[in-house]
Parts: structure tokens; sequence; C-alpha cells
């Protein structure tokens, strides 16, 4: 069960917006867990329990596991000792037939949403920050041509190795993710402003003045 006062969010906004990196900063401040329900599945999926390999024979075949069985593992996590203070719900829902299951679970749990935050990107701008990622074939190490080079060009800093250019990392793919989001997770963004919980945050900004933005709002939607 959450305390009251607890710190209960949800993050929304396409990818390339800085989700991650806020959620990084969010955790830091409220010592809250960033829920991703793709780590909880990889993590699931190892486990020998009937629900874990149920899992793994869905993701092995290609297909998306059910909107029921991301509900049925989400329930678990938000009951954990870790969520006692809040959480960071990060890529799920993913769209409104998952919020309304969401909906009824919060409420069967007694928990509230304290807030849903969107980042606002624009998408040649979310193009722009995605098709510029490099990564170090040998150690995984990140990079951007923009915003993080290398010392070298095509070369890792750490360990020497090539950098390249991950498949989906391609504009082609990067133009296709972001149809995908405006067509299904989008929605959530009128869904959420109707029940008054939605507050639209600029992530063109730097990402120190967009944490600050977000801390505000947390701290106005307390004091409501």
């Amino acid at each position: 069960m959450s305390k009251e006062g607890s710190t209960n969010l949800i993050l929304l906004g396409p990818p390339g917006s800085g989700k991650g990196t806020q959620a990084r900063k969010l955790m830091e401040k409220f010592g809250i867990p960033q829920i991703s329900t793709g780590d909880i599945l990889r993590d699931k999926k190892k486990e020998k329990s009937k629900l874990g390999q149920e899992i793994k024979e869905i993701m092995e075949s290609g297909r998306l596991v059910s909107d029921e069985l991301v509900i049925q593992i989400v329930e678990e996590r938000l009951q954990a000792d870790d969520c006692r203070y809040g959480y960071i719900l990060d890529g799920f829902p993913r769209n409104v037939a998952q919020a309304d299951a969401l909906d009824q679970l919060l409420e069967r749990i007694g928990h509230k949403i304290t807030q849903v935050l969107d980042l606002a990107v624009n998408e040649d701008e979310l193009v722009r920050r995605l098709t510029g990622r490099r990564v170090c074939r040998q150690c995984q190490q990140m990079y951007h041509v923009e915003f993080a080079p290398p010392k070298k060009a095509g070369v890792c800093d750490r360990c020497g190795g090539e950098l390249y250019q991950r498949d989906d990392d391609t504009e082609k793919t990067i133009r296709e993710r972001l149809r995908v989001y405006r067509d299904e997770t989008a929605p959530l963004i009128n869904y959420y402003s109707r029940k008054k919980l939605l507050k639209s945050v600029d992530g063109l900004k730097a990402p120190e003045v967009v944490t600050a933005e977000i801390l505000q709002i947390i701290e106005a939607s307390r004091q409501r």
C-alpha cells in the first residue's frame, strides 16, 4: 500500500523526448523506483515460475504480451516494498485500454496517480536526436554526433572500438516508431487531460531546466 503523500507519476513522451534522463533525476530526488514494463518483462522472462515461462514463450515467439498479463505484473510490482513512497511509470500505460485497466488496478490496491507528465518535443527534433546516436561495437558506450561526440570520429574514447548506428536509429525506423506512438500513445494526453492530471513540459529546453519545471509541477500538485 502506498503512503499518504506518495509521489506516483506517469511519464509520457515519444522516443527521444528525454524520459529516461528525467526519470533518473526524479528517482534521485524522491528515492522512488522507475518502473518500466519492458524491464519487468525481461526480468520475469528469466524466472522459473509459471508466469515467467509464459512470458518467455510469448516474447521469444515475437508476439506482444497481452494487456491482461502486463496489468498482472504491474500490480505485483506496485505492491513491492520499494514503492511505498511512490514510483515512476515509464512506458505504461501504452494506450487508452491499458490506462482504463490501470485505473481499475489503482482503485483496487488503494493508490492514486499524483501527476502525469508529458515531455513535448516536435518530430523533426526527435529525429535529429535519435539519428545522431552512435554505439561502440565492443563496450556499448553511447555517443551522439552532435551532443556527445567522440574525440575521434567513429572511434570509441573508452576502448578504441568502432562506433556504429543501430538499425532502429535510422530515420525510416524512427519515423515509424513515432507514427506508432502518435497512433497508440498520444491519445493518452487527452485521456489524462480530462482527468486534470496532465501537465505538458517543453522537452526542447535544457535537461536541467526541464527537471526544475517538473519539480515545480509536482510540488504544486501536492498543495492541491
